[in-house]
């Protein structure tokens, strides 16, 4: 394991900006937001390739083993959780029918736990080798792509963006490291390219973690199946997206929009920012909505950064870094419990932001060595970082200053 150290030796020069930052001053931040532009992804996909690469999962595997913490106590907590259990038996339907808000609830609570299930499988057996854990994955899925047809009803995009973003990280792993054999592999991948892809790849014009979580799984399905076409367009949308979440002083006098909403109005924009008008960086279209909505944006985002990085595309050093980092240490800030100001959300927020801060701290801090005070003292307070329940798992153990 690298000395905690070498993750922080380059936090000096960026300690200035970041303090500023950190407490959502807007000064001088136009000369901080980097480019916007990416290097092209290669042709080939890397596999395992979503979320986790081979590399950070060793790296995981080998503090475990080691007994090192957090990560050790990550992995318990990983392994008492009932995802974890080989009794469990999956509950597929046919048809998953999710209203707002899950109401009804036709398979919309099963669907999504047997996705974190099979993942969590996954991930216990890469870190122990116990090939049951893999068959279990495996059975997961399969009887899933055995039987689901559709999703419906109102919150059927977002149901399949958070089902759709957790099944590739499972397979991934299985697929490209468990050497055991996956009879239905082509009938799983058949289901995420038939099932969830068509359900997620056009996006949506709801509230932003809706089309950030969409483009996750699309961007997971279509590295799964090895689709290029698919991908580009998937990240195409996100770069949009991202840059129409959080806010940044170098954006102008107003927040960016995605042209199909038509925000074409102050009044109109400063409505879809849940009646925010006083716009600072760091600022998410759903701050003053809730920190919990807010937190499945930022996750979405990280997750993405995360996959492309993998993939050979550094998001981190363009404005999605920029923004992801502000983003976690705005609201860092204020799920710590500072004070809110009276421009602020009327004055008052509703905290609750989740365990979404591993992923982009790690990415940020400990690889880029740019100093997050505030996200790094939510991270550390709230490890291990467990499982939001719908797509949000194991994240200390898997990323926890990983160097990978």
């Amino acid at each position: 394991m690298p000395p905690r150290s070498a993750h922080r030796r380059h936090r000096t020069a960026g300690a200035l900006l970041a303090a500023t930052a950190l407490l959502g001053v807007t000064v001088g931040l136009t000369t901080t937001t980097r480019p916007a532009t990416a290097a092209p992804a290669p042709t080939g996909f890397v596999h395992p390739g979503v979320l986790d690469s081979r590399a950070s999962l060793d790296f995981a595997r080998e503090q475990v083993d080691a007994g090192a913490q957090p990560w050790k106590s990550a992995y318990e907590q990983l392994a008492a959780s009932p995802y974890a259990s080989l009794d469990r038996t999956a509950k597929p339907r046919a048809v998953v029918e999710c209203g707002s808000y899950s109401h009804p609830n036709h398979g919309c609570t099963d669907e999504r736990e047997d996705a974190l299930a099979a993942y969590t499988d996954a991930l216990a057996w890469y870190i122990t080798q116990d090939s049951r854990y893999a068959k279990k994955a495996i059975e997961l899925m399969d009887a899933w792509s055995g039987v689901l047809t559709a999703h419906t009803n109102s919150n059927a995009p977002l149901q399949t963006g958070w089902a759709g973003s957790v099944w590739p990280r499972a397979a991934e792993i299985v697929r490209a490291t468990y050497d055991g054999g996956w009879v239905d592999q082509g009938r799983f991948a058949t289901m995420l390219r038939t099932v969830y892809l068509p359900e997620v790849i056009n996006g949506s014009n709801s509230n932003g973690n809706w089309e950030l979580s969409m483009t996750e799984a699309a961007v997971g399905i279509s590295v799964f199946l090895d689709d290029r076409t698919s991908y580009d367009r998937a990240m195409a949308r996100f770069r949009t997206r991202a840059a129409a979440y959080v806010y940044l002083a170098s954006d102008g006098a107003l927040p960016r929009t995605v042209p199909s909403q038509h925000l074409d109005t102050r009044d109109k924009i400063v409505a879809y920012w849940q009646g925010q008008s006083t716009f600072v960086t760091g600022l998410t279209q759903e701050t003053c909505r809730d920190f919990t909505h807010t937190g499945y944006g930022i996750s979405a985002i990280s997750h993405v950064a995360e996959t492309s990085r993998i993939q050979g595309q550094d998001l981190y050093s363009t404005d999605v870094g920029e923004r992801l980092r502000q983003a976690l240490g705005f609201q860092a800030t204020y799920e710590l419990g500072a004070a809110v100001p009276g421009w602020l959300c009327g004055g008052s927020v509703k905290r609750g932001l989740g365990p979404v801060t591993e992923v982009g701290y790690n990415a940020l801090h400990n690889r880029l060595g740019i100093a997050m005070a505030h996200t790094q003292t939510l991270t550390e307070q709230n490890r291990p970082a467990g499982s939001d329940n719908l797509f949000v798992a194991w994240e200390t153990l898997t990323h926890g200053d990983n160097p990978n």
